[in-house]
């Protein structure tokens, strides 16, 4: 039988790139959402209901402020963006059933 060697560091870097990335500003687009929720007093959840409406006028807000801060296409933007809304949504639906 052959004799085989581990490479550590390959499994390491295996396991690291196996993570999933946050991209880079979600964690700004979901506070950026937070407050569009609250200052324009348009819950993105409406009797435990998706506000679809709702969840596309803050991601499109988010979307300008990200486009804004980091450049970039209005589709990668757009794509952050989206994220955190839905995100936002799920957890204020979450929240509102407990």
């Amino acid at each position: 039988m052959g004799h085989r060697t581990v490479s550590w560091t390959r499994i390491a870097r295996a396991g690291h790139d196996s993570r999933p990335s946050i991209p880079t500003g979600l964690l700004s687009a979901k506070a950026r959402i937070d407050m569009t929720v609250r200052t324009t007093h348009r819950p993105l959840v409406v009797g435990g209901k998706f506000d679809r409406s709702a969840i596309m006028s803050a991601a499109a807000k988010a979307a300008h402020a990200h486009q804004d801060r980091f450049g970039g296409t209005w589709a990668d933007a757009m794509s952050v963006a989206l994220k955190a809304a839905w995100s936002v949504a799920k957890l204020a639906r979450h929240m509102s059933a407990h």
